[in-house]
């Protein structure tokens, strides 16, 4: 049963070099944005799928209506 134990730990530890720090790092390959421009463009999805539904209860609702 020790030996469950350290094989775990030892798997844990291993792979220093592919943990998630490095993601985060000025190394790491891909599109560099700050967060400024993340929260905005967050905030506009939101904003956006707001206004989707509301206009989609809208619709709906003149659709019951008729003419």
């Amino acid at each position: 049963m020790g030996g469950a134990a350290t094989s775990i730990s030892t798997f844990v530890g291993s792979g220093s070099e592919s943990n998630m720090l490095w993601f985060y790092t000025n190394n790491a390959p891909g599109l560099k944005i700050s967060l400024t421009i993340v929260l905005a463009m967050s905030l506009c999805f939101i904003a956006f799928v707001a206004a989707l539904h509301t206009f989609g209860k809208i619709y709906r609702a003149k659709a019951r209506a008729g003419p």
